[in-house]
Parts: C-alpha cells; structure tokens; sequence
C-alpha cells in the first residue's frame, strides 16, 4: 500500500464505512425485517471479527518507507483506538446471542409464569446488548471518520484559500507608508459624479 495520507485518509474512511455498515445490519427488535435471531447475529459477529482483525493488521503491519510520514503514527493510533469500541461491540452482540438462545430453548416454557420473567429478563438483556453494540460500532466509526480528517491533505481550495488569506494577512499587517497627497484630489472626484 503508499503510504500517502490519501491512502491513508480512504482506508480510514472505507473502515469507517464498514463499521458504519455493521451498525446498520444491527438487529431491531419489534422489526420484522430485522428482528434478532441467531444466525443473523452469529454472522455479524463473524464479520465484525474480521473487521477487528483487519484493525489490528493495519495496526501491526503498516506500510513501512524509509521517510516515515508523520501521519503515520496518528493513522496506527486511529485504527488502534478503534479495535476497543468494535471488540466492545462483538462481545455485546456475543451477550445478544446467548440470551436468543436461551429463548430459544425455552420457548416451550414461555407460559409458565417464572419462565415467562426469565425470557423478560433474557429479551431486555438483549435489547440492552444491542443499545451497547450501536453505541461502540458509532464510536468506533465517529473516531475513524475524524482520523481520516486530520490525515487527509488539505485540498487545493483549501491550500490556495490559505495562502490567499496568509498573503493579505501580511499585506494588511504591514503599514502602509503615509505619503502626502495620497488623498484623491477634489476635482477627480467631482469628474467620477
């Protein structure tokens, strides 16, 4: 991979995006189009494990030059600080599957009155599980999506609106010589009416 901070700015961003996904594939209980079940969980976690794996590649193995780009340690940091929210993330959506399974075993005991509290206790369990992976994925994403800010070089307009206001800047810094008669003559502007 170049290690330029363009390169650097869209890999922050395309992980970003990625997390951003996962955060939208989250179950939503009461949904019927994404109501929580098993497989649908167990897959998610699989592909949030590869998203941590691929963090903590970015993490252990970043592209190497001879010139160490100065970015680079702010773009290992980013992915670094990343792999916290998206593990917490996993590890919520882990709790989500343990308590669908133990409603799913004890879907014949739903009308007895203590299993009926158990399986309460198991569904707000998990509920709170999946408030936790939204949280942590948003977290993670927020954070990746603002690394790849400060990485990312200013763009042309930027740097020619920079220089622009820099240059008048200096020009309106430094005084201006008082020479006599620089006034414009009465007669010019009587000329200008």
């Amino acid at each position: 991979m170049n290690n330029t901070p363009v390169s650097d700015a869209l890999a922050l961003r395309a992980t970003a995006s990625a997390l951003d996904a996962q955060c939208g594939k989250l179950p939503v209980p009461g949904d019927p189009h994404r109501s929580p079940n098993n497989i649908a969980v167990a897959r998610q976690i699989s592909e949030l494990g590869k998203l941590i794996t691929n963090l903590g590649d970015e993490v252990l193995f970043p592209p190497v030059t001879q010139d160490q780009e100065a970015h680079s340690a702010r773009v290992i940091t980013s992915f670094a600080a990343a792999v916290g929210p998206a593990g917490e993330a996993a590890s919520a959506l882990g709790t989500v599957a343990h308590q669908l399974s133990f409603l799913n075993q004890t879907e014949h005991l739903r009308d007895q009155p203590d299993a009926r509290d158990a399986r309460d206790a198991a569904m707000m369990a998990a509920e709170d599980a999946l408030g936790t992976a939204d949280t942590a994925l948003r977290e993670a994403a927020d954070s990746l999506h603002a690394a790849s800010v400060t990485v990312s070089p200013p763009s042309v307009r930027q740097q020619a609106a920079r220089s622009r206001s820099t240059t008048a800047g200096l020009a309106s810094a430094s005084p201006s010589p008082a020479v006599p008669g620089a006034a414009a003559p009465a007669d010019r502007i009587a000329r200008g009416r």
